[in-house]
């Protein structure tokens, strides 16, 4: 009998730590969706992905690449009128790090109309969902999700990004 209950333990503690309360992811993806949309460019690099960080060169450079992105949206005549997010995903184990999608729905206007991009945010948590940062799945991050993550769980299947459209 106690071979049993050990062996239970064993399959029921690997599905516990996995079963994440949402409530700090969906807090913090809106603490980020808040701060885009005010220019506070410094929470999101914050909640950026490290290695994608490093790989731009930086916190500085980070900021400021995040800023020069957002000036040419506003330059070309686009402004963000909302960022609204569905319910995250289910959670999965990536090596040393959770992982887990969480559906977004960007709405910009223009002179030509609204713009509405349908995507997806890669949450990302390395101390067991205490914290996470954030990865657009766009063209560009969707090519370098198995450099940027050499122990994706291939269980995670992220929808090819798609193009936005006029409504």
């Amino acid at each position: 009998m106690k071979t049993f209950y050990n062996l239970l333990l064993l399959l029921i503690v690997p599905a516990v730590s996995l079963a994440q309360d949402t409530t700090v992811l969906k807090k913090q993806v809106l603490a980020v969706r808040d701060a885009e949309l005010k220019g506070h460019y410094e929470v999101i690099t914050a909640h950026t992905y490290p290695k994608l960080i490093l790989a731009v060169g930086g916190n500085d450079k980070m900021t400021a690449v995040i800023k020069q992105s957002m000036e040419m949206l506003k330059a070309q005549g686009y402004t963000i009128t909302s960022i609204d997010f569905g319910s995250p995903g289910k959670f999965y184990k990536a090596g040393t790090e959770i992982h887990c999608l969480i559906p977004e729905r960007i709405v910009m206007t223009s002179s030509n109309g609204r713009l509405v991009n349908n995507g997806n945010q890669l949450a990302v948590s390395k101390d067991g969902g205490k914290f996470w940062y954030f990865l657009d799945i766009n063209r560009s991050t969707y090519a370098v999700i198995p450099k940027l993550f050499p122990n994706f769980n291939k269980n995670l299947v992220i929808p090819e990004p798609t193009q936005p459209g006029f409504e």
